[in-house]
């Protein structure tokens, strides 16, 4: 199995500290944040990652190297500018396998990650998200998800948190047909994986909902960074 995590943020919203350090090496309970992430995959079998950095990515490469100290295989692919999330992913797809996992570099899910890619692999659709149920509103994150039918994504509402019938979140994992690349526009255009690349596989009725009841949290503001802290230094 295969990750890629995608590591290019400029964490604005949390400097002073990201002027020195990139976002996913913020520290969280004694460790750099992307060090978490990357022990979990390890405990799981996950040992092939893709980590797609941006800006300061040569701190993270310093850190991790060859990904050996850690237990698992890193390759890395840079972007020299921002490319959006999805052009980060074209840039990567050589290093790509035709199936992998796709995570956020600030985001903190802890399931079982090979249950989210088998739910892709028995089925024909581009793609797999990882949703929660945020109806009570205990992630402060708005709601950005409406669930349809057989399992699958209805609508993807990134720019329109108030539209009705949005009961859930993207939970930061997903599992990704390499082939579903080709609904993005050039990386140069800097496509989104969320606005454009969901959209697209919506439209096509390839996007299936994997539901998950395990909360989710990210190191996107102080708050929330005190937040994951607390959880994993329990």
């Amino acid at each position: 199995m295969q990750t890629a995590i995608l590591a290019g943020g400029l964490g604005v919203r949390l400097r002073p500290l990201t002027l020195e350090i990139p976002k996913p090496m913020a520290p969280v309970a004694g460790k750099p944040y992307l060090e978490h992430q990357i022990r979990l995959l390890e405990e799981q079998g996950i040992e092939d990652v893709v980590i797609l950095a941006g800006y300061l990515g040569e701190r993270i490469e310093s850190h991790f190297g060859d990904g050996s100290g850690f237990g698992v295989t890193i390759q890395y692919s840079f972007e020299e500018s921002p490319l959006g999330t999805g052009g980060a992913l074209l840039r990567a797809e050589p290093l790509l396998a035709e199936e992998f996992l796709v995570i956020y570099g600030d985001s903190y899910l802890p399931i079982d990650y090979a249950s989210v890619l088998r739910r892709l692999s028995v089925s024909a659709a581009g793609g797999a998200l990882v949703v929660y149920d945020n109806r009570h509103g205990d992630t402060s994150v708005r709601n950005n998800i409406a669930l349809g039918g057989e399992g699958l994504v209805e609508r993807y509402a990134k720019n329109d948190p108030e539209a009705a019938g949005l009961t859930h979140v993207d939970a930061g994992v997903a599992a990704l047909r390499k082939s579903s690349l080709r609904l993005l526009p050039e990386a140069e255009r800097r496509p989104s994986l969320e606005s454009e690349l969901y959209t697209r596989l919506i439209e096509r009725r390839q996007l299936l909902a994997y539901e998950t009841r395990q909360r989710f949290y990210d190191i996107g503001t102080p708050e929330r960074l005190k937040l994951i802290e607390g959880f994993l230094t329990r």
